[in-house]
């Protein structure tokens, strides 16, 4: 038996702070000495499909990896009031925080089943996660509706189109109860059918969980964010909705990659260090 999903993403969120939801403040990641990160602040509830956008080089993996343990951070990083920053990653993610890559990580000789069958089983043995199954766990049929590979359970997961692969991966995290998904260019390489379902998928699973896309398609997020996050130079230089955000002179300045940009971004970046003084 599936799951109606009974929410639809929205700007703010769907339930505010009353159930998962990340609270992010003064996140700094360096490397070397040099910042790659600087005190990022970011609020990010249930309901509220967010894309974090910006420049080659402004931070936005970043952010995702010291959520996700894969590096080392300060500041605060605390899922619906837990701690995540100092945690190895294996036990963030028992917390509820999946993460995909540009690059599918999927099981490519197993099958559509089998994959998800692993991904739901962390404490069975590998004998019985491959064992041909006689039925179906409910959370791997509500994955398999979700994402749209029901027809595809038997097939290797190899032979899957690319946008089919990133569609098993975040069904893998779905089946391990990932509340909060932070997704790392989800649509890199895909055609533009692709593009669209998977932005479909991203407002079927971000009615109920907390969802944070990466992403430099433009077009994409345009068709499909609810609220939008602007990095440049590790430091956030915009929020708001798509349309506050295209608006920001701030952010057209980046984009447009003029020297009159170059110098505006320069004021920016002298005003914020200022204010942080």
């Amino acid at each position: 038996m599936t799951t109606a999903v009974s929410h639809e993403p929205t700007f703010g969120g769907n339930v505010g702070m009353g159930t998962e939801y990340l609270e992010i403040r003064g996140l700094t990641v360096s490397f070397d000495g040099f910042k790659a990160v600087t005190d990022v602040d970011l609020t990010l509830l249930q309901g509220d499909l967010r894309f974090l956008i910006g420049p080659n080089g402004a931070g936005k993996t970043t952010v995702i990896d010291a959520i996700t343990g894969l590096v080392p951070a300060t500041g605060s990083v605390r899922k619906s009031g837990v701690e995540l920053l100092g945690k190895k990653v294996h036990q963030i993610a028992r917390l509820g925080v999946g993460r995909t890559f540009q690059t599918a990580s999927v099981f490519e000789q197993l099958t559509v089943l089998q994959n998800l069958d692993i991904a739901a089983g962390a404490h069975r043995s590998v004998l019985t996660m491959l064992r041909k199954r006689r039925s179906i766990l409910p959370k791997i049929e509500e994955a398999l509706e979700i994402t749209g590979l029901g027809d595809l359970v038997d097939k290797p997961a190899g032979i899957l189109a690319h946008g089919q692969k990133q569609w098993l991966e975040i069904g893998m995290l779905l089946v391990q109860n990932a509340s909060v998904l932070l997704l790392d260019e989800p649509v890199a390489g895909m055609s533009a059918e692709e593009r669209d379902e998977t932005g479909n998928l991203l407002r079927r699973i971000g009615g109920e969980r907390t969802v944070v896309v990466v992403e430099h398609d433009m077009d994409f997020m345009r068709a499909f964010a609810t609220s939008v996050t602007v990095l440049a130079g590790g430091k956030i230089l915009s929020e708001g909705t798509v349309e506050e955000v295209q608006a920001d002179p701030k952010v057209q300045a980046v984009y447009l990659g003029t020297a009159a940009g170059g110098e505006e971004l320069a004021k920016v970046a002298a005003e914020t260090g200022e204010a942080n003084a």
